[in-house]
């Protein structure tokens, strides 16, 4: 996959999970919306000034959005974790000290 693609399918997975759409990302950057779904088709890259804002919008850091790994949905992460954790005691032990420390 090329790096459009890429990088489309990234800025689409985030805007999707901070459930926003592509109308607001487009008035927000001061483009039509048929620009912002090409961009997220890696049709075309976004401008250095247009990246910028959609990054705004999207509250995400530069680094966020060239880290390809899907956001997966909360049943994928349960399960992975609880995989994980099967297969590590040790792993099992770390979770359980975060998950007391953030629980309240």
């Amino acid at each position: 996959m090329d790096i459009k693609k890429l990088l489309g399918k990234r800025l689409k997975e985030i805007r999707k999970y901070r459930k926003i759409t592509q109308e607001q990302v487009a008035e927000f950057v001061g483009i039509e919306t048929p620009s912002i779904s090409n961009i997220e088709n890696g049709k075309y890259f976004p401008t250095a000034e247009n990246l910028d804002k959609i990054l705004k919008i999207l509250d995400v850091k530069p680094n966020d959005i060239f880290t390809f790994e899907s956001l997966s949905d909360k049943d994928e992460l349960i399960k992975e974790m609880l995989t994980s954790m099967q297969q590590d005691e040790n792993l099992t032990k770390i979770m359980y000290k975060f998950y007391m420390a953030v629980k309240y």
